[in-house]
């Protein structure tokens, strides 16, 4: 069976080509002048044919030579640029990462970890996905996305690291009776319509202000359920009801709207980050560094 043509013989010869000598080929590629030749004519065998016009005074390229050089030039452009490519996915310069994420981190953590991964890695393509936690979570077992900012507890086997947490406040009509207060007792909301997100969106924190309302004597009046909490802003600018948001989303302008804080312990929205144990994309783990060096600032 005929030995293939291999990149190291494309490179003796247009290295040959280029400087017509070969004792300054040799000494350029780090080898004997001897060994050069040998691969040169061992090359023009396997091609059946005449690459370079020898004497001993000077050397030529022939005409199939000087047509052959151009191709080989442009296959070992092509064969450094590959191995650049792959050193560089090895690093997690290049490649891509699909990001999840819920409502609440793109008012906090989100915007300022993807810029600062962004300028560092510009070559990476990012794709983003709003969902609820739960169908986060399930587009990460499914490898639907690589890394999810989502709301604990969940119940699927992945890393999760605690990014964020933040205080709900309660969103309210600013002509509301109690808007003229700094603060609201969770007893003042008794008798008021709540605007909650559906349980099943974020079933633990649901529970929470249940709780809470119970442990004042009440049970919530809900009124509607709807997410994002965009939404249940906009529905208590139109005297729907009250709603807990995040105390992030106080920075959306909507008029109408005012926040107030509760005099207990309000509910507490933790935000944090989470991967399949297994991931190994060298991407992935550049931005996690990133939201470790975020985390750490």
């Amino acid at each position: 069976m005929t030995s293939p043509v291999e990149l190291r013989h494309l490179r003796y010869f247009v290295t040959v080509a280029q400087v017509l000598h070969f004792g300054r080929a040799a000494e350029q590629l780090g080898i004997t002048q001897p060994v050069l030749s040998d691969q040169i004519r061992r090359l023009e065998t396997l091609l059946g044919v005449q690459l370079l016009h020898r004497t001993k005074r000077v050397v030529q390229l022939t005409e199939p030579g000087r047509i052959f050089l151009a191709d080989a030039m442009r296959l070992l452009a092509q064969a450094d640029a590959a191995i650049a490519t792959v050193q560089r996915a090895a690093q997690g310069a290049v490649g891509k990462l699909a990001i999840g994420y819920t409502g609440p981190a793109l008012y906090t953590v989100l915007p300022e970890i993807v810029r600062t991964f962004r300028d560092r890695y510009p070559e990476v393509e990012l794709t983003l996905h709003e969902n609820c936690t739960p169908e986060q979570e399930s587009a990460l077992i499914a490898d639907e996305i690589q890394v999810a900012f989502l709301h604990p507890p969940i119940d699927s086997p992945v890393s999760m690291q605690d990014v964020f947490c933040e205080s709900m406040v309660v969103a309210m009509p600013e002509d509301h009776r109690l808007a003229e207060q700094s603060s609201v007792s969770i007893k003042d909301l008794a008798q008021e319509s709540f605007i909650l997100f559906p349980r099943t969106v974020g079933p633990y924190l649901y529970s929470r202000i249940l709780s809470l309302c119970a442990q004042a004597g009440f049970s919530p009046k809900v009124v509607q359920e709807v997410t994002p909490q965009p939404t249940m802003i906009g529905l208590v600018a139109a005297g729907i009801g009250i709603a807990f948001v995040s105390a992030s989303l106080q920075s959306i302008s909507r008029p109408g709207v005012v926040y107030r804080a509760l005099q207990e312990e309000a509910p507490v929205l933790k935000l944090a980050i989470a991967w399949k144990d297994d991931a190994r994309s060298p991407v992935l783990q550049n931005f996690l560094q990133v939201v470790n060096e975020w985390r750490s600032h």
